[in-house]
C-alpha cells in the first residue's frame, strides 16, 4: 500500500487517533510507535491522561517513517528527519499551487 492509496474507514473525533488505532491505521505495532514517541520524533503527540493522541495528518509521518525505516535499513533519527523534508516539501508544494492559481 502506499500513501497515495484510498481508504475506506470511519470519520475520526476531534479527539485525534489513540495509540492503537494509529499503530492500526499504520501498520506497525504499537510498541513502534511508543518507542518513537519516547524519543521525541512525533512532536505533534499529547498524552492527555496517560492516553497518546495522534493527528490524523501523523499517519503520512508514521507510514513514511515506518517505509524509511524498513526500505533503507534507516535509524528512527534518520526517518524522522527525512519526514520532517518531506513534510516541509509538500508545505511548499500547496503554497507554490495556491499561488499559481492567483
Amino acid at each position: 500500500m502506499s500513501e497515495d492509496d484510498v481508504l475506506i474507514g470511519t470519520l475520526l473525533s476531534d479527539g485525534g487517533l489513540t495509540l492503537e488505532q494509529m499503530a492500526a491505521a499504520c501498520n506497525v505495532e504499537a510498541d513502534w510507535l511508543l518507542a518513537r514517541l519516547e524519543a521525541g520524533l512525533f512532536p505533534h503527540a499529547e498524552s492527555v491522561d496517560g492516553v497518546w493522541r495522534f493527528a490524523e495528518d501523523a499517519i503520512i509521518r508514521a507510514r513514511r517513517m515506518h517505509s524509511l525505516e524498513r526500505d533503507f535499513d534507516a535509524v528512527p533519527e534518520l526517518a524522522a528527519l527525512v519526514a520532517d523534508l518531506l513534510e516541509e516539501m509538500d508545505r511548499l508544494r500547496r503554497r507554490l499551487h495556491c499561488l499559481d492559481a492567483d
